[in-house]
């Protein structure tokens, strides 16, 4: 369907949602899995299209074009696993992926001996691997700034390289949990890696075989803390499948949460979130380490009347589209203004009702839809273009069914 119209109906007695595995464990580890020349067995791989695209596409193993559509994290990971390996591939993808930028990467790629050109535009995709990996040197420096998958990309292909590989990083460091979540990642098949403030370093080595079960995705956990804060009748929400000791930098949405009205508990199972007092009509929060994160907050702090200053947003407009100017046309939807204050994004205090019906656009961005689905609750909301959910949590909308939302 080309849209969903969404309403709350009644609140089951008990809430347990059985989350999508990580898209972010996931993919790093079938590009672990394929470097290694031991058995690694993977369980619980996400169901995202991201990750069953870059399973095929490592399967079919082509000689000739490797298709990363408009998965980002399959085009930077794979920019480099192609340059480790393959000689005249073309890499390319959909026309908003051939609008973001990897000419980072490629530079430092080329510069330990990579030959990559541009098909068409310098420094964007399709990318042509003319020839594989002579290593040349062995240090490289990087910005930190832009993309944390640009710096997992090369991490994951160092222990394979001869000479291995020092990549120091400038600063600022943006997303430095997800660096940390891949060595941690590679830590668990062998990979032994030195880290310093600005520099990482990890010599010639194998991965070795292990097994290892991907947690449920704190990104996608994410929405459910949402629904908890905004949903007048919902108490408490059980999350299964997340770990007290995750990997993952999303993880921080449980403080972030809880100067809202969510506190977080763990069990056996996951987590259980109950609805607290709530206490905050003012923040600033710097999302330079969980970006996926801040669509999230905005529709949150939108429905409690929180005047909210972000830091650290700079790579949401090289995302699936610009999400800040996304975020800022669909917000004042809703009568929000959200706007740019000299580089710092700034959404006012909601100073009136929320209108009684409104359509949102999600500009092929899996995020916009379930940012945004939770105002159910508030007002007749339709979500145009739904099944950009597909992209890192397919189960998304049934499981918002199983929480008494109805989908039309």
């Amino acid at each position: 369907m080309n849209n969903y119209n969404i309403s709350f109906i009644k609140s089951p007695s008990n809430i347990e949602i059985n989350l999508n595995s990580s898209k972010s464990e996931s993919n790093r580890l079938l590009i672990i899995k394929s470097l290694s020349d031991d058995n690694i067995k993977l369980s619980n791989l996400s169901k995202a299209n991201d990750t069953i695209l870059l399973n095929k596409l490592i399967k079919l193993n082509s000689n000739s074009i490797w298709d990363a559509e408009d998965a980002g994290t399959t085009m930077r990971f794979l920019t480099s696993y192609l340059a480790l390996q393959k000689e005249k591939v073309i890499l390319t993808g959909t026309e908003r992926m051939k609008k973001r930028p990897i000419k980072i990467l490629v530079d430092a790629l080329e510069e330990i001996g990579a030959k990559i050109e541009y098909q068409e535009k310098k420094g964007y995709p399709p990318l042509i691997i003319n020839k594989k990996i002579s290593q040349n040197k062995n240090s490289i420096s990087i910005r930190g700034d832009i993309s944390s998958q640009y710096i997992s990309s090369l991490l994951m292909i160092a222990p394979i390289l001869k000479n291995g590989l020092i990549i120091k990083i400038i600063s600022p460091f943006y997303s430095k949990p997800y660096v940390m979540m891949t060595l941690n990642l590679m830590k668990k098949f062998g990979i032994n890696y030195e880290i310093s403030k600005d520099s990482i370093s990890i010599k010639n080595q194998k991965y070795k075989e292990a097994s290892y079960k991907v947690e449920s995705d704190w990104s996608a956990a994410s929405y459910w803390y949402s629904f908890l804060s905004i949903n007048k009748m919902f108490k408490e929400i059980r999350l299964i499948g997340l770990r007290k000791d995750s990997f993952q930098g999303d993880q921080i949405i449980k403080k972030i949460m809880s100067l809202f009205n969510v506190e977080t508990h763990y069990n056996e199972d996951g987590v259980i979130l109950r609805k607290k007092d709530l206490s905050c009509d003012y923040l600033e929060l710097d999302f330079k380490d969980c970006p996926d994160l801040a669509q999230t907050i905005l529709v949150i702090a939108a429905f409690h009347k929180t005047k909210l200053k972000l830091y650290g947003v700079e790579s949401l407009k090289i995302k699936e589209t610009d999400r800040l100017l996304a975020m800022k046309i669909e917000l004042n939807k809703i009568g929000v203004n959200f706007f740019d204050d000299n580089g710092i994004w700034t959404l006012e205090r909601r100073n009136k009702p929320f209108p009684n019906k409104v359509s949102i656009d999600t500009y092929e961005d899996h995020r916009m839809a379930m940012a945004f689905a939770p105002l159910a609750t508030e007002l007749d909301l339709t979500i145009n273009n739904p099944g950009v959910v597909n992209k890192s949590y397919p189960s998304y909308w049934d499981d918002m069914k199983k929480a008494g939302y109805k989908i039309i």
